[in-house]
């Protein structure tokens, strides 16, 4: 009989220990998964730079330096391929300054091709926010998980890391960086 229990016992923990992984597994590809959907954000985001671009271009040509300026703050952000904030954060103040220069000619905000690009990196921007959100969800709930009780026990064992969550810069978090709205 005392067999039979220890026997119970052992099987109980070994089925507890396999439902603590394969929970982990799970919480730990909803953080991959946001990581790869910000990734096709920023590959979206990237992509339509070059088109916005040369829209701007034909409407201002003698804006040469804003023009390089963005392209280079997008092949940086491109090679960095998001692990570096500060590549995108000088991606967002570079077209900035392109959306600026836009206000200068008032036949470029009116061309459809602009307001189309205008609208779809606006939304590329909104979805990408959208994205560090769920993914910092995705990072807190698989946290929780690791760090509470039997799988605090496990997790470090079997290799579960901490997540990190999406934060922006320090130099994001100055009110210096804010943009200015000018009507």
């Amino acid at each position: 009989m005392g067999m039979i229990i220890v026997l119970v016992v052992v099987v109980a923990l070994v089925l507890m220990l396999i439902g603590v992984y394969n929970r982990l597994v799970g919480l730990r590809q909803s953080v991959n998964q946001g990581l790869a959907d910000i990734d096709a954000q920023l590959r979206q985001r990237h992509d339509l730079i070059p088109n916005l671009v040369s829209t701007v271009k034909g409407y201002a040509t003698h804006e040469k330096e804003t023009f390089d300026a963005v392209i280079a703050a997008r092949n940086s952000a491109e090679a960095a391929r998001g692990s570096d904030a500060g590549a995108e954060a000088a991606l967002g103040a570079s077209l900035g300054k392109l959306f600026a220069l836009a206000e200068a000619y008032p036949d470029l905000k009116a061309s459809a091709n602009f307001q189309a690009l205008q609208g779809e990196l606006s939304d590329v921007e909104d979805k990408l926010a959208a994205a560090r959100r769920a993914l910092n969800a995705a990072a807190a709930r698989y946290n929780a998980g690791r760090e509470s009780f039997p799988a605090v026990l496990f997790a470090s064992a079997f290799g579960f890391a901490p997540s990190e969550f999406q934060r922006i810069g320090d130099n994001e978090r100055e009110v210096a960086n804010a943009p200015k709205v000018e009507f």
